[in-house]
């Protein structure tokens, strides 16, 4: 089996290179990523047993039908995404990520290579309780630039799949949490943690902090995958994939169990939904898949692994 990862140094990507090759032995891995995040240490003590290649460049720019010859499956990571940032950069989020998942999935049509495109529960925006993959139009309200995109690489996939032959299937991931050599710390728990272990006072949107919002371990996300992968089944539909609905309170709550002496700042932000709900996997459910991610036990990696170093934070240590 060979696998096509891009945006394969990043948090998920990382993660998921990794342990391939022990749930698909003699599988061949393709790492595509463009290195503007300087992630280099991803790339270190891959395993063993592992047969993979790496190749720099830009998604934008590759011959992708020759890279995805011969691939079973893509699994299309590589995007910008940082929510809040998108606002800033409205236009360049929307090119680069349409972009790149429309000319993956036009070289995965060709050559006939199954596609994973990654999505978001960001997608929505409901005055529902609760919200699955059966929910209205109206319910589908992004709440930023970059979550406007994904909508839009929906609904390119979905007629791909259905006009053109495509073999795809699209996860709306929650927020993804826990460890991996190329996490990053500008999404909700991780941040959290890194400001919890630096003893600098956590940063909390105002209107968030007794809203529900859907949260992923990253053990889940890549079961989700492998679940796919492994069933086939790349029927070209979208899929909610959450560990758990949490407020932020309780994930404060969880953190502050393992740092007592945490504060909190309450700031604005141009994301500010005043809504509340929940998030659910009615699909997988149906397909008897189980969570098992645990937001305490995430939370407990992460700020382990961050506490294997002293860190001061001072503005001035002396030197000149």
């Amino acid at each position: 089996m060979k696998i096509v990862i891009t945006g394969a140094l990043g948090h998920i990507g990382s993660r998921v290179a990794r342990l391939l090759p022990s749930l698909f032995p003699k599988s061949e891995t393709i790492l595509i990523d463009d290195l503007t995040t300087q992630r280099y240490s991803s790339l270190f003590n891959l395993p063993a047993q592992g047969s993979y290649t790496f190749i720099e460049g830009n998604v934008l720019k590759l011959d992708l039908k020759s890279l995805f010859s011969g691939a079973s499956a893509v699994l299309h990571l590589a995007a910008l995404t940082d929510a809040t940032r998108s606002f800033e950069n409205r236009e360049q989020v929307e090119h680069v990520n349409f972009t790149t998942s429309l000319r993956v999935a036009e070289a995965c049509a060709t050559v006939g290579a199954k596609m994973f495109l990654i999505s978001s529960t960001s997608v929505y925006g409901t005055q529902e309780n609760h919200v699955d993959e059966n929910c209205t139009l109206d319910e589908l309200k992004p709440q930023s630039p970059y979550a406007a995109t994904k909508l839009k690489e929906e609904d390119m996939v979905r007629q791909k799949c259905s006009k053109e032959g495509l073999q795809g299937v699209i996860l709306r991931f929650g927020t993804i949490f826990g460890i991996s050599p190329g996490m990053r710390f500008h999404t909700a728990i991780n941040k959290f943690c890194w400001q919890a272990v630096m003893g600098v006072p956590l940063t909390v949107w105002k209107t968030a902090y007794d809203q529900k919002r859907p949260y992923l371990d990253l053990t889940d996300a890549i079961r989700s995958i492998v679940f796919f992968l492994g069933s086939n089944q790349f029927d070209g539909r979208v899929y909610n994939v959450v560990t758990l609905n949490a407020t932020v309170r309780e994930v404060v709550d969880s953190i502050q169990a393992f740092i007592p002496s945490l504060e909190i700042e309450f700031v604005d932000s141009r994301i500010m939904n005043q809504l509340s709900y929940e998030v659910l996997t009615t699909r997988l459910d149906e397909e008897n898949f189980i969570f098992q991610g645990d937001l305490q036990q995430g939370i407990k990696e992460t700020i382990s692994l961050l506490k294997q170093v002293t860190f001061h934070k001072s503005k001035n240590l002396g030197f000149q």
